[in-house]
């Protein structure tokens, strides 16, 4: 698609906002400069493109969005049905800015967890190596986007050997029909940390809008974060997200991924082990029905000796659903004794429901243990059978099976209340489809 379609997903030319306009601050300005030129010069992708050949997106290049400026006022009450009891700590974006009436921000023990407008001047030294160097926008369109129009974020600092024992959630809540937001978040923990960190993404409308997220996550040495990250926008959305993680040494990175809403999405995660020791667990979930499309790209690349890598991702597709899954896993030459497994299974639910894996080994060491595979069918005829041959109705046993298929990923976010929330969700969206 030609630079035009870029220029309807821009809405307007980017501004900087106040807070970026410090002498101080001229990295930034260059960063977001960078990345308006590569705006200008990339386009669109589309089904020719190998990296998108399954995905067609071209419903939302046809679209014109508009940027938006200024948060909705929301009362509490709008929005408190999706706070977590167990997070204390939370900020609240609005259409993508920020709304601190909604957000409880922490600068406690040295931890924050705060505005990345707001905290730009005084933790300018703790961001600049990080903010724009991991997610790359040179070849990436939507990345590119992200940081041209980089006006607020979530920034999260986590200090030298502290443990931060509560979750800290970043709630994005959509109001506005045709509205696009472009979140970001920078989580940096320094050696010996440890984080857990929830992205939730919610919609109180049902119109189409667009949501262009970029996260980074740099891990130091030693260091440890578990991510959840929870797509569930309304059904016209579009929702297209990146997220870069790097891992220093002996660090561990730790993945849940659930897509249950928009129309069209994508979720990217690239997981850089840069150095010796590193590990990381990815998990994932789409769960589509009717007519919505969930493409789910992975990269694990080790660069350096002795990383472990497990990845588990699944699928539940039904009605006339299309999901898509390429997992990648880079093997580079120096990264000897690397153990990784990678395994993608979907189910169906339906003939019209579609699903496309791609589960990919590059090797490029001779001392790794490597594993790869992919399953695609329906529900087992003789474990319906055996529930049936218990009591249950046709359509209980298959409900039961369904859910458990997926389940077994909600079962691993590790907090309680949004585990639960999410699992009748599974069930309610099992039986509804089957």
């Amino acid at each position: 698609m030609t630079s035009a379609c870029v220029e309807s997903l821009l809405g307007s030319r980017p501004q900087a906002p106040a807070a970026f306009a410090s002498p101080t601050l001229g990295w930034l300005g260059r960063l977001r400069a960078d990345a308006v030129e590569r705006v200008g010069a990339l386009t669109v992708p589309t089904t020719r493109d190998e990296e998108w050949r399954f995905t067609d997106i071209s419903p939302l290049a046809k679209m014109a969005f508009h940027p938006v400026r200024t948060a909705s006022r929301l009362p509490a009450a709008a929005v408190e049905r999706f706070y977590l009891e167990e997070a204390p700590t939370r900020l609240v974006f609005v259409d993508g800015v920020y709304a601190p009436g909604l957000s409880r921000p922490a600068r406690d023990g040295g931890v924050v967890v705060a505005s990345l407008a707001g905290a730009l001047s005084a933790h300018a030294p703790a961001i600049e190596p990080h903010l724009g160097r991991h997610a790359e926008f040179d070849g990436n369109v939507f990345a590119a986007l992200n940081t041209a129009f980089l006006q607020d974020g979530a920034l999260i600092l986590v200090p030298r050997d502290k443990t931060v024992a509560e979750p800290v959630h970043l709630l994005f809540v959509a109001t506005q029909k045709a509205a696009a937001s472009h979140p970001r978040c920078l989580v940096v923990a320094q050696a010996g940390s440890e984080i857990t960190l929830v992205e939730d993404f919610v919609s109180l409308q049902d119109e189409a809008y667009f949501t262009n997220a970029v996260t980074e996550i740099a891990l130091a040495e030693g260091a440890r974060a578990t991510h959840v990250r929870v797509q569930r926008d309304g059904g016209q959305a579009f929702h297209i997200a990146n997220c870069a993680v790097t891992l220093a040494g002996s660090s561990r990175y730790r993945s849940v991924a659930v897509a249950l809403g928009a129309s069209i999405s994508r979720y990217n995660l690239n997981v850089l082990q840069a150095a010796e020791g590193a590990e990381c667990t990815i998990d994932g979930l789409a769960l589509i029905a009717e007519g919505q499309l969930a493409d789910t790209h992975s990269l694990i690349d080790h660069a350096k000796p002795h990383g472990v890598s497990r990845q588990l991702h699944k699928c539940v597709v039904g009605g006339a659903a299309h999901a898509v899954f390429n997992g990648k896993i880079m093997v580079r030459p120096d990264a000897q004794r690397t153990d990784s497994s990678q395994s993608s299974r979907n189910l169906l639910l339906t003939g019209k429901a579609h699903v496309d894996t791609k589960p990919q080994l590059e090797i490029f060491a001779d001392d790794v243990k490597c594993a790869h595979g992919a399953t695609v069918g329906q529900l087992d005829g003789e474990e319906v059978f055996y529930l049936r041959s218990r009591g249950l109705s046709d359509a209980a046993a298959r409900n039961l099976l369904t859910y458990a298929f997926g389940a077994e990923i909600i079962e691993r976010i590790p907090v309680a209340s949004l585990r639960h929330r999410l699992g009748q969700t599974v069930l309610e969206r099992t039986t509804a489809t089957s």
